[in-house]
């Protein structure tokens, strides 16, 4: 058949044995795109691009497990965001090994040239050759989010991006000194129109995400960019007129300590914004797992009960003088199986455990859910406190 190559063939192309062709259809890694009624597999010319992210991101140090979610969905549309992706992180670790490159020159000369050992020069050597397995989960919690944050933007019912609109909740009128704590890649300022003098910090605890933040937004002369925790802030009392987090003290270990660095940081009558969601959030695709296997969590910890929508107000009152509660009114209304599977395999609980080997049963399930009512109802409860000192 023309444009179509036996598994055989598809090997010999690809410079691969057959034996991996057969063990990644197996792992339900690189699927034929037809087999015949004699059994016979056929690839296409797009399968060799599929092979090739596989290939990539195991020569990355993604598991199996890891590269079977990030590709479950690949389609051909697809192809051109796979390869920025893939590019994107071959460069962070061409960085990468540069450094370690950089670490083992140094020590080497070090040790040439003195009779004793600096272990503090081992130490430091250690710890930059052992970050390379953090920039693979980096990168994963980065693609991870991405994927969230897609299937909101492709789906919303409100006309107003949930970025707009918690951009336009903050009322900038311009020469405001405002700090966001785990800014991610920056997503909340990206296209956003930033009134004249305002002065913009963008912080978060993953180096990676400070970094990609850099990227999207680096050119803006309004925007600076820094690692820090926000458990511990190195900000003078009363540096800021505007301090947000969007969607991130739910994970902060100390909440009291980080509120009151906080409130510490804010200038008299500053302005902290903090979103969350509530108990209702996303409810849909829950039920749908459950549904299909009911041993599925989609997230081993219910974040709206660290700090929601229910029980946030309560937290912040003994930081601040005056509380708010702003709701966001929205749903998805989703026509596609695919962006749902990737959004529930990108959730941090343990569907992968149950789902690694169903994967098409459980796309048929939720086909088969879609076709009865047309789309999936997706409920979404989230808002922002408006918090002023």
């Amino acid at each position: 058949m023309k444009g179509y190559y036996k598994s055989g063939e598809f090997a010999k192309k690809a410079n691969v044995s057959i034996r991996t062709i057969r063990y990644y259809d197996k792992q339900e890694l690189l699927k034929p795109s037809y087999v015949s009624e004699a059994g016979y597999r056929f690839y296409t010319d797009a399968d060799f691009v599929r092979l090739q992210k596989i290939l990539s991101l195991k020569y990355l140090g993604f598991s199996l497990e890891e590269i079977r979610a990030i590709t479950i969905n690949d389609d051909k549309d697809d192809i051109a965001n796979s390869l920025t992706m893939q590019l994107s992180l071959i460069r962070k670790k061409i960085s990468q090994m540069q450094i370690v490159e950089k670490a083992l020159l140094e020590t080497s000369e070090f040790l040439e040239k003195n009779e004793t050992m600096d272990w503090s020069k081992i130490l430091s050597l250690i710890h930059v050759t052992t970050m390379e397995r953090s920039l693979v989960e980096q990168y994963k919690d980065a693609s991870n989010l991405a994927i969230r944050i897609g299937l909101h933007q492709r789906y919303t019912q409100n006309p107003l991006t949930w970025f707009s609109w918690l951009f336009q909740e903050m009322k900038l009128k311009g020469k405001e000194q405002i700090l966001e704590i785990g800014c991610g890649d920056g997503s909340l300022w990206k296209g956003q129109e930033i009134p004249k003098g305002c002065q913009i910090l963008l912080t978060d605890i993953s180096e990676g995400m400070v970094h990609d933040a850099q990227e999207n937004l680096g050119k803006e002369p309004c925007f600076s960019f820094e690692q820090r925790d926000c458990q511990k802030l190195p900000y003078q009392k009363g540096s800021f007129h505007i301090v947000v987090a969007n969607h991130v003290l739910f994970y902060v270990h100390d909440m009291k300590q980080a509120l009151s660095e906080i409130r510490r940081i804010l200038k008299p009558k500053g302005v902290f914004y903090c979103s969350t969601y509530g108990k209702e959030h996303m409810k849909e695709i829950s039920q749908l797992v459950k549904e299909f296997d009911s041993r599925i969590v989609l997230s081993q910890v219910n974040l709206y009960e660290i700090f929601g929508l229910e029980n946030g107000k309560q937290q912040l009152l003994p930081y601040f003088s005056k509380v708010e509660m702003i709701p966001y009114k929205d749903a998805l209304e989703v026509d596609d199986v695919k962006p749902l599977l990737s959004y529930i395999s990108s959730c941090h609980g343990n569907q992968n455990e149950y789902l690694n080997d169903r994967y098409d049963e459980f796309r048929s399930f939720l086909q088969g859910k879609l076709k009865k009512r047309g789309t999936i109802h997706i409920t979404k409860q989230a808002g922002v406190f408006r918090c002023i000192l």
